[in-house]
């Protein structure tokens, strides 16, 4: 296996990495907001910049792979 066929997998675990992260986010902000309605705004808001950290986690992930 070649340099470039490692970074391809790299860059593909990282952005399934990524989807994983941010469907976990989304279901578990679902769920607390099922608890307390009260808190829905502030937990959206919460799981929105989250879900931007790990989105930019991958990103990184996807460059660096990349760049090798």
């Amino acid at each position: 296996m070649t340099i470039t066929g490692i970074a391809a997998i790299g860059a593909g675990l990282a952005a399934i990495g990524a989807g994983v992260g941010i469907g976990k986010i989304g279901g578990s902000a679902m769920e607390a907001m099922a608890r307390q309605p009260e808190m829905h705004g502030k937990i959206q808001s919460s799981a929105l910049i989250l879900a931007a950290f790990v989105e930019a986690v991958a990103l990184f992930g996807v460059v660096a792979s990349l760049i090798v």
